[in-house]
């Protein structure tokens, strides 16, 4: 099996699955698939020295030179271990928490699409495929956020997020162009040696600036980063997959996977630290006031976020190391937390913390997941977060410079994020509800619900556990691709007594002051969301914008056809002129050959019939000159050989004509309505694009740039078509698609004709009655 098969594999899961509309075991089912890959790439992984990679080219178009290229190193085999594992257990929660749902096999076709996608764009090897599957999470994501389309809010929040995405990622494409050209190479695994050669690029700023916002909005990077919060209009089980474990990383994956092209100068570095430290502790801030389970794990995820863009741009081996660690830890644990979420939202009907309290004796195995994935969120050891933290110290306590305030912002946000995680992960189950509110009911839900965020949590203490193992078998191979160079470290969850152990003591008494305020910090949500930022900035340009498109739909779309006409004849006629006027190349004149008699007395005659068609008031007389026009052309196709053309014309007048007159005879006489001087600006329209379609005309006649096709298809028409008629051949042989093509236009028009003038007996006596 290729990587490109693995791709067509989940896109067509979900075509089975909207076909099928799979309920009850059957939707559980489906996970198979994902986990049957997950252990195919998890094999071939193994199987992978740190540094190589499994390339492979599938050809697509040729002529140009087009492949599909895909790889498989440790960085991408990680990203795509949990795009397919973490996958396989959202199919399994979602068949519990949208179980019955009318929408299923809707909801797995989107999730599959994405699974798809998503796949896709941590295994390509070539930037314009990765951009391809890039657009593809992103209107995957739109679909899923917005997969109960029947509620306002998931229609506004799922636009908001393809919008901020969507129109960042045309920066990102300009940006891979420009990389693609600067370093000679459309292929990521050949791209990644030329870091010397793009940084000496001239447009080296451009690109480093157009890839980052791509790549930070992906990421949700302030002030790009309220659409993510927002997106928790979306079903459990796409926060839980889309906004914690694949997509929101995507960026962080983006960044990670070209720093060995782009890192190197203060632009990079400098951008990136302060871009992820501003988030890290925006995200951490706004989580504290929040009251929504899902909302405070947003939030927590737009901080480590933060975190993870923070270690890229910091940029040293051991920040790299680091990035590694925390983005694998932080999968594990978050998916984790908002399958928590769900399950307490789904069994008790709320997600308001102030509200729930003492849920562990009825939810005992929820509570048990949720503990264990609040622990490792918040780095206690033996968990993967602990190890994550630690690493985080020690990058911040090895720079040489800045050290004290990364440091510090480090040790600010992981005090935050302690403290979040005990309002999310313990809190619901630990504590007392609030004085004066009764407990919530509640009762455990099956084993869909809480299977998949226990096997998540679990897996994070398991890696605690066995550091030695994470580290050769996931964190040396992707840091390995990172760095550029063979990268060895050894993870432990004991390295002594030092500065990190100190830091993480005090990120444990800060983080348990912090939630012991937390009600104290609660009341202050309305006056810290009553702030003003970069939404309403949002808000008052898509306001702008709604408002600018209506104003430049009324003077365009005037409702009158002459304002139509004459907005196309004006455009193609200063055109027309521009390119003469700006380029020359004007026709020579002189050069026709001898004067004929008769089409010039056939000329004169369609001339002067156009003219009794503009200047009449008749419209009986304006058919009549029409005819006439018509008539002319005809004949000017009977004079040059071409009575197949005279015939078809003659049939086309005649009939139009004759049902013009059956149907505008009964009609007024035209009054005209345009003021002199919109007469005098509508014939000077005419003349100029009269005499620029003649002066193209000219030109044409005169530029020959190759064979003329007419002797070719002369030459060809008895020999391969057998048919001496070659207009006819040319119609049903060379052009045989574009005529069948014109025959299917007119077909749907004559459908879509029938359909307007057809009339329901039943509707005509409603009607007739009403």
């Amino acid at each position: 099996m290729t990587l490109l098969a693995a791709i067509l594999i989940l896109a067509f899961t979900g075509l089975v699955a909207v076909f099928t509309k799979p309920r009850g075991a059957a939707v559980t089912a489906f996970a198979l698939v994902p986990a049957a890959l997950a252990i195919w790439i998890g094999s071939k992984l193994m199987g992978l020295a740190p540094g190589e990679m499994m390339t492979t080219s599938h050809p697509w178009f040729a002529a140009l030179g087009a492949s599909l290229d895909f790889r498989l190193d440790g960085f991408s085999g990680l990203m795509a271990l949990l795009v397919t594992g973490v996958g396989a257990l959202i199919v399994v929660y979602a068949s519990g928490y949208l179980k019955g749902h009318p929408e299923m096999g809707r909801f797995l076709m989107l999730l599959f699409g994405f699974m798809a996608a998503m796949l896709g764009v941590v295994v390509a090897d070539n930037i314009i495929l990765l951009f391809v599957f890039w657009e593809l999470t992103g209107i995957t994501s739109y679909l899923l956020i917005g997969f109960e389309h029947q509620k306002k809010e998931a229609r506004q929040k799922a636009l908001q997020a393809l919008l901020i995405t969507g129109t960042a990622g045309l920066a990102l494409l300009a940006g891979l162009v420009l990389l693609g050209q600067a370093a000679g190479t459309w292929r990521i695994s050949e791209m990644l040696a030329t870091g010397e050669v793009v940084r000496d690029a001239p447009l080296y700023p451009a690109i480093v600036i157009l890839v980052m916002l791509g790549a930070m909005a992906k990421s949700a990077q302030v002030p790009l980063h309220f659409w993510l919060p927002n997106a928790m209009a979306a079903p459990t089980p796409v926060s839980a997959f889309l906004h914690s474990a694949t997509m929101v990383k995507a960026g962080v994956f983006l960044l990670a996977l070209f720093s060995p092209v782009l890192s190197g100068t203060t632009l990079w570095h400098g951008t990136l630290t302060i871009a992820g430290a501003v988030t890290l502790l925006t995200g951490a801030l706004l989580g504290l006031v929040q009251t929504d389970l899902k909302r405070i794990l947003a939030y927590t995820t737009l901080a480590v976020l933060g975190v993870l863009v923070m270690l890229i741009g910091i940029g040293t081996d051991l920040a790299l190391k680091s990035m590694v660690v925390f983005l694998l830890g932080h999968a594990l644990y978050k998916a984790a937390l908002f399958m928590v979420a769900g399950t307490v939202d789904h069994e008790t009907g709320t997600r308001d913390v102030q509200i729930l309290g003492g849920l562990r004796k009825a939810m005992p195995l929820t509570a048990l997941a949720a503990m264990l994935a609040a622990f490792s969120k918040a780095g206690f050891p033996p968990f993967l977060g602990f190890i994550g933290k630690e690493y985080v110290y020690k990058t911040g306590t090895a720079l040489d410079s800045f050290a004290p305030v990364l440091v510090t912002v480090a040790l600010l946000g992981n005090m935050l994020l302690f403290a979040l995680a005990l309002k999310a992960g313990w809190h619901p189950f630990w504590s007392k509800p609030q004085h004066g509110l009764e407990p919530v009911p509640a009762h455990e839900g099956p084993i869909t619900l809480w299977g998949p965020p226990l096997l998540l949590a679990v897996a994070g203490l398991v890696f605690g556990l066995m550091p030695g193992w994470v580290s050769h078998a996931l964190v040396a191979p992707a840091a390995t691709i990172i760095t550029g160079v063979p990268v060895t470290t050894e993870l432990a969850l004991w390295h002594g007594l030092n500065v990190p152990l100190g830091l993480s003591a005090l990120t444990v008494i800060g983080g348990i002051l912090v939630y012991r305020s937390r009600r104290l910090i609660w009341r202050k949500q309305e006056r810290v969301e009553s702030v003003r930022g970069p939404l309403s900035v949002y808000e008052n340009l898509m306001i702008q914008v709604v408002a600018t498109a209506k104003a430049v739909t009324r003077s365009v779309q005037a409702g009158a056809l002459r304002h139509y006409v004459f907005v196309v004849m004006a455009s193609t006629a200063l055109l027309v002129w521009w390119k003469f006027g700006r380029f020359g190349e004007w026709p020579v004149f002189g050069q026709f050959g001898d004067f004929d008699l008769a089409p010039a007395l056939i000329g004169i005659v369609v001339a002067g019939s156009a003219v009794v068609a503009a200047v009449s008031n008749s419209r009986l007389n304006t058919l009549l000159a029409l005819g006439a026009l018509g008539l002319g052309n005809a004949l000017l196709f009977l004079y040059f050989s071409a009575p197949d053309l005279a015939i078809t014309q003659l049939l086309v007048e005649a009939l139009t004509i004759v049902l013009l007159v059956l149907v505008l005879h009964r009609l007024p006489d035209i009054k005209p309505r345009a003021s002199r001087l919109m007469r005098w600006r509508d014939i000077g329209v005419s003349v100029a694009m009269g005499a620029g379609v003649s002066l193209l005309i000219l030109k044409a006649t005169q530029v020959q740039v190759g064979e003329k096709i007419s002797t070719t298809l002369s030459e060809w028409s008895y020999p391969l078509a057998h048919g001496r008629n070659v207009v006819n051949v040319i119609l049903v042989d060379f052009r045989a698609l574009d005529t069948f093509g014109e025959i299917i236009v007119l077909a749907i028009a004559a459908l879509g004709v029938v359909a307007l003038l057809k009339r329901e007996p039943k509707t005509a006596e409603k009607e007739d009655k009403s």
